[in-house]
């Protein structure tokens, strides 16, 4: 970081200043995380803030984009293993869901699952509530189109009732996301898997 005279920030690391605002959001909320928390966290001043990512809600909206892309979208290379079948490729990818869950390198829980609950409330202002709304049903969309899609899941028949089984293991995602939250181990939340994939008929 460098600062010229007034304190006035000149350069930081953009990346590491917005993962930093994600956990801010991730373990307080978009209502409990203060401008202060942000700027504390991410190591710049407010006008940095405002001149690099606009106001509280755009930098919510770029954070939880930013969720999406580096916490999110990486599990599911998993489902497109080609060498893998269908209930492989699921088990590796709800236990890398589960994974990121309880790490200890951010907030326990699932981001989305808990701004989704805050959004709930009516707290947030419109654009940040479509941008969650649009993040949260990604999970959704992404697993419908798998079962809709996939070669073994169309044998399975699983197309014809794609949307319900995605929920269902959106379900389990969000349902594991509040008991690591609430403490549960990973060993703990990993036993449910198999139990699932059974509920899938796989």
């Amino acid at each position: 970081m460098k600062t010229m005279a007034g304190g006035r920030q000149l350069e930081f690391d953009k990346q590491e200043a917005l993962t930093a605002a994600m956990h801010v959001f991730w373990k307080q909320g978009y209502v409990g995380a203060s401008l202060s928390d942000l700027t504390e966290a991410m190591g710049i001043n407010k006008p940095s803030l405002y001149a690099t990512f606009g106001n509280k809600e755009s930098l919510f909206v770029q954070a939880t984009e930013h969720y999406l892309e580096t916490f999110a979208r990486p599990h599911e290379l998993h489902l497109s293993d080609a060498d893998a079948d269908l209930r492989t490729r699921l088990q590796r990818y709800l236990l890398a869901v589960i994974g990121g869950q309880c790490s200890e390198e951010h907030p326990k829980g699932c981001y989305v699952s808990l701004c989704v609950a805050e959004a709930a409330g009516e707290c947030m202002p419109l654009g940040a509530m479509t941008k969650l709304d649009q993040v949260g049903q990604h999970a959704q969309n992404m697993l419908t189109q798998l079962f809709q899609n996939d070669p073994e899941a169309r044998r399975r028949r699983f197309h014809l009732d794609a949307q319900e089984r995605a929920r269902f293991l959106v379900t389990l995602i969000n349902g594991t996301a509040a008991l690591a939250r609430a403490g549960s181990t990973r060993a703990e939340l990993e036993s449910v898997v198999d139990r699932g994939l059974a509920g899938l008929g796989l």
